[in-house]
This record gives structure tokens, sequence and C-alpha cells, in this order.
């Protein structure tokens, strides 16, 4: 009994003795909060102008969500193996289903949805977003902010630049005020708009990471502004925009390892999508700029080797024939510095350039040739149409799945191929070719077993005589060099 009285009068002093300090140092212990707030060092200064940045961003968000939109579609995709097939030969199972089911050539078809984004570009509803967005759709539905809900009719695509136009029928649509993405600078503040994982109506926030990305295998026509702004799948097709709310680019692509958002994203420019938009909506088609010569930077070797005083422009390794540049009288190893009096830093440059010229249209071109500057006028003409791939046949030999078209004007200017290089351009190869691993596309192939190759009759009739067992030796130009490529069975 005595022991437990003395535990309680030690329990109780203790309690006491905790109750004491606590009161006489509670500042030291960070009970006494108001007064530790009290101290705080942010500054009315610094808190103020945090505010005026968070309602600055709402004022933008507020002002340009209304012209971004959710754009959903609906593909019907074909196959031919019923997910049945292994049941084929079971009587019991084709007893049942009445052989419904179990019919090895009965087509089946399944419907596949996906999501995107798109920015109103007119008030009577023209909407600008990727094409493959809207890709082999069967059905694009558009929901607005205010809930209302849109058929969707596709009024041109382009896949060069994976851009596309729609229209709904409605009216009085709040549209977004274009900028000019010529303007943009690294560093800058942007806003991406759009609906990542189909959550409609999402706003990030980042910085130009850099301008003109190229060469980076998304498209055909590449001019990408970079930019950390978190843009996930969804994303595509919606606004980029500045601290002033104007539309500087349309979100299309991600830089990712995962599928997600890693820091990477990439928008084609306001001034590429306003010309293609134009072009979908007047002629249904994109009508280009064509000058007609193959072009390369200017390296040190070069700036030796022609005598040059400066290393930027694009020099000229071919001339087209019969193309505006050949009429113009421009020539092999001009180097082009200016066009219309803007300077020509590199080829890229140079390229979206003359592209985004009308044709028909002159232009004033400042070249260098055996180190005296030349001014040159040309007539821009239009980039000839692309010739449509030749059809795959299914050959039983070792070039089995090569998938061949004849070259273009536009290909030899594309892929930097000079003029006096004959052959076929190598499309694709499927993974089931022998050839998977020897040809890939962009190879030229100009002899098959030391038979030259113009064209693709002359390939078709060369191919079909070579037997399964056998072997064949091609010649092929490939990044500026003709290699010998060995294939077997």
């Amino acid at each position: 009994m005595n022991t437990r009285l003395l535990q309680s009068k030690g329990v109780f002093s203790l309690i006491l003795l905790i109750l004491l300090v606590i009161s006489t140092h509670g500042n030291s212990f960070g009970f006494d909060t108001p007064k530790y707030a009290e101290r705080s060092n942010v500054s009315d200064k610094a808190v103020d102008f945090l505010t005026k940045t968070g309602e600055a961003m709402a004022q933008i968000a507020e002002a340009v969500k209304p012209s971004v939109v959710n754009i959903s579609t609906t593909k019907i995709e074909k196959f031919s193996e019923s997910p049945f097939a292994p049941f084929y030969n079971d009587p019991f199972f084709r007893r049942f289903f009445n052989d419904r089911f179990f019919h090895p050539d009965l087509p089946k078809e399944r419907k596949t949805a996906s999501l995107g984004s798109g920015v109103i570009v007119s008030s009577d509803g023209y909407i600008m977003t990727n094409n493959h967005v809207v890709k082999d759709a069967e059905e694009i539905k558009v929901l607005l902010p205010d809930k209302r809900e849109f058929e969707g009719k596709i009024i041109g695509t382009d896949p060069k630049t994976d851009l596309a136009v729609i229209k709904i029928d409605a009216n009085n649509l709040p549209t977004i005020t274009w900028g000019d993405s010529d303007k943009l600078r690294v560093g800058e503040m942007v806003l991406a708009f759009g609906s990542p994982y189909g959550l409609d109506q999402t706003v990030t926030m980042g910085i130009v990471s850099a301008l003109a990305r190229a060469n980076l295998g998304i498209t055909d026509y590449e001019y990408f502004i970079q930019t950390d702004a978190a843009i996930n799948p969804g994303n595509s097709g919606g606004a980029l925009v500045t601290a002033k709310g104007e539309l500087v680019g349309i979100n299309t692509a991600i830089f990712s390892r995962t599928g997600g958002y890693q820091g990477i994203g990439f928008a084609i420019p306001s001034n590429m999508a306003k010309i293609v938009m134009d072009s979908l909506i007047k002629e249904g088609r994109v009508i280009r700029g064509w000058l007609g010569v193959s072009i390369q930077p200017i390296t040190p070797e070069d700036v030796k080797l022609f005598s040059l005083d400066r290393d930027y422009g694009a020099l000229v390794i071919n001339v087209i024939e019969k193309s505006p540049a050949e009429k113009a009288g421009i020539m092999k190893y001009d180097v082009i510095i200016e066009l219309n009096g803007e300077k020509v830093d590199d080829p890229l440059n140079l390229r979206n350039s003359v592209t985004n010229t009308p044709p028909g249209k002159g232009v004033e071109l400042k070249v260098i040739r055996d180190g005296k500057i030349k001014s040159i006028r040309v007539v821009i003409g239009e980039l000839p149409a692309e010739e449509v791939a030749e059809p795959l046949v299914d050959y039983e030999n070792v070039l089995k799945g090569v998938l061949v078209r004849d070259l273009s004007p536009e290909i030899y200017e594309r892929m930097n191929i000079p003029q006096k290089v004959k052959g076929v351009f190598v499309t694709n190869v499927t993974p089931d070719s022998p050839s998977e691993g020897k040809l890939t596309p962009g190879d030229v192939i100009q002899e098959i077993n030391k038979k030259a190759v113009t064209n693709t009759q002359e390939y078709n009739t060369i191919v079909s005589d070579i037997k399964p067992e056998e072997g064949v030796g091609l010649l092929v130009f490939r990044r500026g060099f003709s290699i010998l490529v060995r294939i077997f069975p």
C-alpha cells in the first residue's frame, strides 16, 4: 500500500514539473504558434506579387477555356480471326452455337474509342485539332465547355503536319485569339489547355523550352515549339497560349518513356497551323510552295571549300529538272542566304519559308556563288502531289513484305537524294519479311542482282522472277552512300 502511494505521488510530481517547464519555455517547444506566425519573413510585397500572378493565371484560363473543346471519336476495326477460333473443331460448341460464330472467313468488327482536344477558331463552328485525333473516325463527338454536344464533320486533314479541321453545326461560339508564334522566345511562360485522359478543361503551366525543334520523326514538316507545360494523352489538338491568352501552338506530341508526362511536350506553331487551316477550309487540301532544290546545312568545311565569310545559309546540292529553281537559274553549290530580305539560317528555315509561300508568287533570293553575292528572282511553284504507293505484292521470296514506290520530286527534295540516283523508294518493310533488318524505309533500291531498277514496274518484273530459295544482292542508296545489301532466305 505504501509503495503504491509513493508511486502515485511520484507521477503527480512529474506531471507538475512538465507543466512548469512548458509554461516557462513554451516558445522553445513551438507551442506558442500565434507568436511564431507573427514573425513570418514573407513580405507583403511578395504576397501581393504572387496574388496578382495567380489572379492573372485565372483570368487567362477564364478567357481561353470556353474555346477549347473535348473531342471523342469512334472507329470501327475489322479483323478476320474470330476469338472463338480455338473451338472451330469442337462439335459440341458448333452445334450449340449453330455455326454462327465459327466460320473462319466471317469478318468481325469492334468499336474503339479515343479522346482528344480541339480549339474553336471561328464563331460558326470551325475547330482546329490534330489529324491523329480524327484519323479514320466513323463518328466524331465534340463536347463544348457549356456541356453541349455536337457531331463533328471533317473538313480536311494534313498528315504531313498532323493537323485537321472539323466543323460543328453551331453559331455564336467563343473563339480563341491567334498569336504570332514567330515572336515566341525561349523561357517565355505558356499555358497548355486540353483534355488529358478525358479530363476536359485542364490547364497546365510551363515555359517555352526550345523553338524550331525538327528531325524528331513525328511529322514530315516539323518546326515544333518545345514546352515543359504538362501535356498528356488527350491533350492532342489542344491550345498552347501565351500570358496574353493568345494561341501560339496546337499541342500535338510528347516525348515519354512511360506514355505520360516527362517534361517534354511539342506543339505546332500557330503561324504554320493557320496557313494549313486556311488552305484546308478554302481548298479542302494543303497547297504548298515549291522551289525544287536539295539543300543541306553549311559546315565549317563548306566555309573553307566555298570561300564563305559566314556559316549560315542553305547549300544547294541538287537542282531538280524543270523546277522553279532551275528555271530561275539557281545552280548546284549556290549558298542561299536570304529570302525576301529575311536571313536564311539553315535548310529548315528555308524549307518552311518556301512551303508557306503561295504558288505563283515571286520571291527574291540572295545566293553566294563563287564568293560573290547574287540576287535571283524565283516564281514559287506548287509542290507536286505525292504519288500513291504501289500495292504490296506478296512475293514468296526474300523481298516478301517490302513496299516500294516511284521516286517523286518531293521525295528527292525531302530526303536530299541526288537527282542522278535512280531507283525505287522503300516505304515499309513488314515484320514477317526476310528483308526486315536489312532494308529500312527511306532506302532507294538501285539494282537487284546487278539489274538496274528505275521504277516500280521494273522492280516488280525482276522480283517476280526470284525463287523462294534464292538470295539477292541489292545496290541501295542510304544516307548519302550506295551500299551493297545481301539478303538470304
